[in-house]
């Protein structure tokens, strides 16, 4: 995420942290433990399809059940996880409180001690989450690193930085684009970015 202003802070980067050696090592374990009869196959493949079910097309669609349906926005806004459980996503009863951007207001989410997340919304954590920058930088200077992602704020909008615990997650409403009121809610759906859900963007 390049930006051209003098600085002398951390940049907000992904490392690639993958490893050949270590996807080996995890299929040669999986083998042995399926062979000792640890779990079977297709314990393997049932954990890896509810793996794929976690994305933030799940979040995405919340929130545009939300800018057409006043009900699930309210009660999204009251509680979050019981909102999520009536579209078929179970936080596995970890709260889950929805923040909605406005004209006024932009909220950000972070988790300062370690990164949590909630990935049955969202997806996997993005690297970028997790990184020590992102993390001690978001909540000294937001503005800044929104400006790394390419997300301006004006000055007189209020920015609010939440911080996710093992006991609580968030996820923000963004606000409904202008000029959307023609479109279905599987098409606004598809405007609805991660990182929009994150706070790190606008939508």
């Amino acid at each position: 995420m390049p930006h051209s202003h003098d600085h002398d802070h951390t940049p907000i980067d992904a490392v690639d942290t993958s490893s050949s050696d270590t996807a080996l090592l995890a299929d040669a374990l999986r083998l042995v433990l399926i062979d000792k009869g640890v779990f079977s196959a297709r314990d393997v493949q049932e954990q890896l399809a509810l793996m794929e079910s976690r994305s933030d097309r799940n979040g995405a669609a919340m929130i545009a059940r939300a800018w057409v349906d006043p009900d699930y926005k309210a009660a999204l806004l009251t509680d979050g996880a019981a909102a999520a459980k009536t579209l078929g996503h179970d936080t596995k009863g970890t709260p889950l409180v929805v923040l909605e951007n406005t004209a006024h207001v932009h909220n950000v989410v972070v988790c300062t001690l370690c990164s949590c997340y909630p990935v049955t919304l969202l997806g996997p954590s993005p690297e970028w989450y997790k990184s020590k920058a992102y993390r001690g930088r978001v909540v000294r200077d937001p503005r800044s690193v929104l400006r790394e992602f390419g997300t301006e704020i004006d000055s007189d909008r209020e920015l609010r930085v939440h911080d996710s615990t093992a006991d609580m997650r968030y996820m923000i409403m963004p606000k409904r684009p202008d000029n959307t009121d023609g479109l279905t809610e599987e098409a606004l759906a598809e405007l609805i970015t991660r990182n929009g859900l994150i706070g790190v963007a606008e939508i």
